[in-house]
């Protein structure tokens, strides 16, 4: 029953008044030193943070050039394979590349010109799932007949396994790029390398965003830096063959427009440009981890966005001119950016060295590199994910923790554990995981856009924008790019494996249908707890009335005002019977993900359960009880509960601690799953540290 969030509880069935006071607690013991386990812990994941240091969010928060490097390398890196597999599918028609190339570059601005507009108007983070819940519905068919909020619960779903996916694919594709170029081998290395990567990106963002983002700066520059000369000497060195080229594309387009047919160059062309799809994967990583941007946070992410596209539609075009210009064609073992690295610069030589062989791995290598850096999206943003939808109580509550260390823990050690098990069921096949991937990505972007599309044609928001006409067109555009690109990718891969992408998406879908209904009927068969609240004395003079310290004192964890915290007043006066004197009313104010945007809320939350424990304390003077409250803030409750309640032992010498447990009438273990054993773990901690502590039953009746 601590934290933001309350638990509440129902009437336990009455127990008789103890025949004889229950004894005096004895002294607190001085706090242990840290276990061997502890000790690894702080020396793998580093020390705590605290939440209350007012230069805490300037620390942990990310400058756009930062945020590029975490968010942007999702987008850059992208370009190591969706480029390929778009040009790969122009098959003997190379001519197209040209078109292709530059429809890419369009495509990548135009998406991210959108998901600007969204960071300006949703300026929280959450990207596609904020939209999809704010302006399609936040529930899965409640309003009959309505496909929008059918369809808003998908969203939050494909875009969970789209970030899984996203670490999965990138870690699979950056192998690739590492073992192409190393001889076959060494490939039985290659699975054993990507699941070290996983769990090594793992602990890096147990200990932190930013900390794990500074360390791989010098990989993304030097991708950025190589990649540059691969594609100034792919294209523009071979300017000199404009001509050349314009009468190659003129040639076979004429050849193929007589011989095929308008309607089939077009299907062609659009196929290709679909199936490269994998190019743009990244470019709502920005959107989605607003929260760890530097203030003023939509400038920011606004600046972090144009980097990220002006880079991304730079390099995914010129990559496919080089493979047109350098007659790049697929080679069995190596990625087509091996291949073209290596015709561009192999021979290069410089006195006698052959510098060339070395710029070709040093590339091959930084892009790989980089790939594993892209994994930081998945890492940084779907935990995000899985906390704003435990805060809706789609998935179970803790995942929307922090940890000490200010990290959505649960979060990222399932993203690791999942990306672990998909890239060992592929067997890292990254033609296997692009066909995964693909599926929900476009979901996800094809709900956005219609979700700012519902907005722009809102009456309320075309009243407050006259210019609304001037905001629509660039979702509109993105909406059908998107759905194209859907459409193609189910229809060309669902046989290839797309279906498994839809089994999973669905599994969860129910999954998440069945904990929301669950913790909506525990809510509701709890709610009346709160009818206690009008039959109580809420106003009148409080009476004066004196703590005595050295008397016996029930301390009462509590959350937020409610009928549970009152009946667990009640319940304590009720076993007790005129034995105890005073009564201290404690809280652990926890910081979660939903409240984690700055010092400001960390000052509110606090403001708020201090106003919370003052209801409780005039309110037992009310009832004639001597009152007072004790409270902290933190990001872990039972750490935090376990150091406020030994400063109060030592306070109150003969205080016994209560708190509540919800007790279901037919307990499964889903239920201790979604319902955590906050009260039982303090218990056990308090007891160990020689304080009394009694657990108040809480029956939930069927």
């Amino acid at each position: 029953m601590l934290g933001q969030r309350p638990k509440a509880m129902d009437h336990p069935a009455p127990t008789p008044a103890p025949s004889s006071p229950p004894p005096v607690p004895p002294e607190p013991e001085p706090p242990l030193p840290p276990t061997r386990w502890q000790r690894f812990k702080r020396a793998l994941l580093g020390g705590p943070k605290d939440v209350q240091d007012p230069l805490l969010f300037q620390h942990i928060s990310l400058a756009a050039f930062l945020a590029w490097v975490g968010l942007g390398a999702d987008g850059l890196s992208s370009s190591s394979y969706g480029p390929e597999e778009a040009f790969k599918a122009l098959g003997e028609h190379q001519y197209l590349a040209v078109f292709l190339a530059a429809l890419t570059a369009l495509t990548v601005l135009i998406l991210a010109a959108s998901y600007s507009k969204i960071i300006e108007h949703f300026p929280f983070g959450g990207g596609g799932y904020v939209v999809a819940t704010k302006l399609l519905g936040p529930r899965w068919g409640v309003v009959s007949g309505s496909a929008m909020t059918k369809v808003a619960r998908l969203s939050r779903i494909a875009l969970l396994v789209d970030y899984v996916l996203t670490i999965t694919t990138s870690i699979a594709s950056g192998g690739d790029a590492v073992f192409s170029s190393l001889p076959e081998s060494l490939h039985t290395l290659k699975l054993p390398t990507e699941v070290a990567v996983i769990a090594a990106l793992t602990v890096m963002n147990l200990r932190g965003v930013k900390e794990s983002v500074t360390t791989l700066v010098p990989i993304f520059l030097a991708f950025v830096a190589t990649h540059a000369v691969v594609i100034i000497g792919g294209v523009f060195f071979h300017l000199g063959r404009a001509q050349e080229v314009v009468e190659h594309v003129r040639t076979g387009l004429n050849h193929d427009l007589q011989t095929l047919g308008t309607f089939a160059v077009l299907a062609l062309f659009m196929r290709a440009y679909s199936l490269g799809a994998g190019t743009y994967t990244g470019i709502e990583a920005v959107s989605n981890g607003l929260q760890i941007m530097r203030e003023p946070r939509v400038a920011t992410a606004k600046r972090t966005m144009f980097y990220m596209a002006v880079s991304l539609a730079v390099t995914a075009a010129g990559i496919i001119l080089g493979y047109l210009l350098m007659g790049v064609s697929p080679v069995p073992g190596q990625t087509m950016n091996a291949v073209l690295a290596s015709k561009l610069a192999g021979s290069w030589h410089l006195s006698g060295l052959q510098f060339g062989k070395w710029f070709v791995v040093i590339t091959l290598l930084s892009e790989a590199l980089l790939l594993f850096v892209a994994a930081q999206a998945g890492f940084i943003d779907g935990p995000r994910v899985m906390a704003n939808m435990a805060h809706d109580s789609w998935l179970p509550h803790r995942f929307s923790a922090l940890s000490d260390r200010l990290t959505m823990q649960n979060g990222v050690l399932l993203m690791g554990v999942t990306s672990l098990a998909m890239l060992i069921y592929t067997q890292g096949s990254v033609s296997a995981l692009v066909v995964l991937y693909a599926i929900n990505v476009f979901v996800t972007f094809s709900l956005s856009q219609a979700g700012m599309m519902r907005y722009w044609l809102m009456a309320d928001t075309r009243r407050k924008h006259p210019d609304w006409a001037n905001h629509i067109w660039i979702h509109a555009v993105a909406l059908l790019m998107c759905v194209t690109i859907l459409v193609v990718n189910v229809l060309e891969k669902f046989a290839e494996g797309a279906w498994l992408t839809v089994v999973v998406t669905g599994a969860l879908v129910a999954l998440c249908l069945v904990i929301k209904r669950h913790y909506r009927g525990v809510f509701a068969r709890l709610k009346r707890l709160d009818t206690i609240l009008e039959a109580l004395p809420t106003s009148g003079p409080l009476k004066e009335l004196h703590i005595e310290k050295r008397k016996p004192t029930a301390v009462l964890l509590v959350a937020s005002f409610s009928g549970l915290g009152i009946h667990s007043l009640l319940t304590v006066v009720k076993l007790f019977p005129r034995y105890f004197h005073n009564v201290v009313f404690m809280s652990v104010a926890t910081v979660d993900s939903a409240t984690f945007h700055g010092v400001e809320e960390v000052d509110r939350v606090r403001e708020e359960a201090e106003t919370a424990l003052q209801k409780y304390v005039d309110l037992a003077r009310r009832m004639g009880i001597p009152a007072d409250y004790r409270m902290s803030v933190g990001t872990e409750a039972v750490a935090e509960c376990e150091r406020l309640a030994t400063e109060v032992a030592r306070e109150y010498e003969r205080s016994i601690f209560f708190a509540g447990k919800l007790i279901f009438e037919r307990e499964r273990w889903w239920d201790r799953f979604l319902h955590n054993e906050t009260a039982y773990v303090i218990q056990r901690r308090l007891q160990f540290a020689g304080l009394a502590m009694v657990i108040l039953p809480v029956r939930v009746l069927e």
